[in-house]
């Protein structure tokens, strides 16, 4: 089951004083990086907000914001009635010509001229904040497997691409170590010197196996099957599969560099555009 980084999940809750909108939106990273934005009024329980949704998502650059809309019958904040009059009281000996809505307009804007009231959260609307947040998560975990599937679409047309080209890599090898073996048994010919065509022989095979891919055909086929399998593994694990997708490309690396063989070099080059798309598409993957 593959996940994607990638998501979004929002809920809308409307109280009989506040409509309060939770919002969550993912990208990918190599660890889990979490933004929250909360009004001060929940400060108090930030960590247990953050805490949720760390562990439903796990992994991504996350970005973690409560809104709070008051409607008209409610507000938190209110004017400082004596602090403002005091400044309207030191602004008048300032500046004796001004009038009262001059002075008023001064004051409001000077600290603590607006109080903000603080009462305890109570239980019921944080239950309700709390509810939010679970459709606000199961809302984006929907979304990262929505977008998992089309990556494992793409995954297993990528690994099904690779396995073409092993194919062809093998149908080319015998031709590869043949064309090898004349080249060097020509260059000895032409060189017109007595050989020891028992020496010659040792040689010849110990070169011969220098450039020999029997391993890496195998231990490639091997990753391909490795990888298509935890494709379907119950959790969704991206680091496994990139550790899976490097093992690969070693493979692919030395039989491009064992090669010598331009026809077989050709189709190592497709093998290694496949595998860079694999890689693209796993920085995505939980």
């Amino acid at each position: 089951m593959i996940k994607s980084m990638t998501g979004f999940g929002k809920s809308v809750n409307q109280l009989p004083s506040k409509k309060i909108t939770i919002e969550i939106k993912s990208l990918n990273s190599k660890s889990l990086d979490l933004n929250a934005r909360i009004p001060s009024f929940y400060r108090e329980k930030e960590l247990e907000l953050r805490n949720i949704v760390a562990k439903k998502l796990e992994r991504g650059k996350i970005d973690f914001s409560v809104y709070v809309e008051l409607n008209g019958e409610e507000t938190s904040t209110s004017i400082n009635t004596d602090v403002v009059q005091q400044y309207m009281k030191q602004l008048r000996a300032v500046t004796p010509d001004a009038d009262d809505i001059e002075l008023l307009k001064m004051a409001v804007r000077l600290p603590d001229a607006l109080k903000t009231e603080r009462d305890e959260i109570d239980e019921e609307e944080y239950q309700t904040i709390l509810t939010g947040l679970e459709s606000a998560l199961n809302a984006i975990e929907n979304y990262r497997l929505d977008e998992g599937k089309v990556l494992k679409e793409d995954f297993e047309l990528r690994i099904s691409n690779i396995s073409t080209y092993l194919e062809e890599v093998k149908t080319i090898d015998p031709e590869r170590m043949l064309g090898v073996r004349e080249r060097l048994t020509k260059a000895v010919s032409d060189l017109k010197a007595d050989v020891d065509e028992n020496r010659f022989e040792q040689e010849l095979t110990y070169y011969l196996e220098k450039y020999d891919i029997t391993e890496e055909k195998v231990r490639l086929n091997n990753h391909l099957e490795y990888f298509q399998k935890s494709l379907k593994s119950e959790d969704s694990n991206g680091k496994k599969l990139a550790f899976i997708s490097q093992e690969m490309g070693r493979e692919i690396n030395t039989i491009g560099s064992k090669s010598n063989y331009a026809p077989m070099q050709q189709v190592v080059v497709r093998m290694k555009d496949e595998l860079e798309k694999i890689k693209e598409q796993l920085l995505n993957v939980l």
